[in-house]
């Protein structure tokens, strides 16, 4: 098999935890130069920690994913580092799920939602183009969600940012064709990557599971409770329920292994057996 990965240098937001910290460390064991950024400063230091124990090449940088300035150095200091950037992962992002009528305890984190899913991701594609169009060539890997692909009820802040992210991927790609390639990744429900953490009304979820909401409601209790019954948790077996985040950090991956001229524009990836209708 070829591989694509190995010695390409790739900066990585929100590499603190989750599908950041995963695709950071998947990159690495292939040989990837990796720069982590996060807002915490501890967690993506224990990020860039574990991978230079395995072996790795990697650093770490404390970036708050809404200023320019703070995106501008983490891109620099992977030139510095290692010559250039290759890849830009933003993937860092906030799921506030609430319904209008929830505007009272859910307004502040809309506003947090827009600024760290939308001007985030803008702030570092801004951030990455100029050294990969200096370099003639780069690969901008924006993670999106399903909730982009249509507006349900519960999710009007939160699935109007993911658009966003679609609108600018695609955008930029057109306006960057031949020197910089774009994927965007529309992760399903991970329920182990905390982002449900963030969610401001838990019933707000039903616009995305829609006439499945009991048997999902079900079946995430079972699972919080270590009860979910036969193969649902086995990615091995057709009624696997959930994610987990490794898969999404393989497809990122897998879209990052590829020739400079092959662009993987577009991947969702599902459990066969979960709940969502988008």
């Amino acid at each position: 098999m070829s591989d694509h990965i190995t010695g390409k240098t790739i900066v990585i937001t929100g590499a603190g935890g989750g599908f950041g910290r995963l695709v950071a460390q998947k990159a690495a064991a292939r040989g990837a130069q990796v720069t982590c950024g996060d807002i915490d400063a501890h967690a993506v230091r224990e990020t860039a920690e574990g991978i230079l124990a395995a072996g790795g090449q990697a650093q770490a940088l404390a970036a708050d994913v809404t200023r320019l300035e703070d995106m501008t150095a983490l891109v620099q200091a992977s030139v510095s580092a290692y010559g250039g950037v290759d890849v830009m992962v933003n993937n860092a992002g906030v799921m506030p799920l609430a319904f209008f009528s929830d505007h009272a305890a859910a307004y502040a984190a809309w506003v947090r939602c827009i600024d760290i899913n939308i001007k985030g991701v803008l702030n570092g594609m801004v951030a990455a183009y100029d050294p990969m169009i200096a370099a003639g060539r780069g690969q901008i890997v924006n993670i999106s969600s399903i909730y982009g692909n249509f507006p349900v009820v519960g999710a009007a802040v939160y699935g109007a940012s993911k658009a966003a992210v679609n609108v600018l991927s695609e955008s930029f790609r057109m306006e960057t064709r031949g020197r910089i390639k774009v994927t965007t990744v529309k992760p399903t429900g991970v329920p182990a990557t905390g982002l449900a953490g963030a969610i401001v009304n838990p019933a707000a979820v039903v616009g995305i599971v829609g006439h499945n909401m009991a048997d999902f409601t079900q079946a995430m209790s079972a699972m919080g409770e270590g009860d979910l019954a036969g193969g649902r948790l086995d990615p091995e077996e057709m009624d696997y329920v959930a994610l987990a985040p490794e898969h999404i950090a393989d497809a990122v991956i897998h879209a990052i292994d590829q020739p400079w001229g092959v662009s993987i524009g577009d991947i969702t990836v599902r459990a066969a057996g979960d709940h969502y209708i988008l």
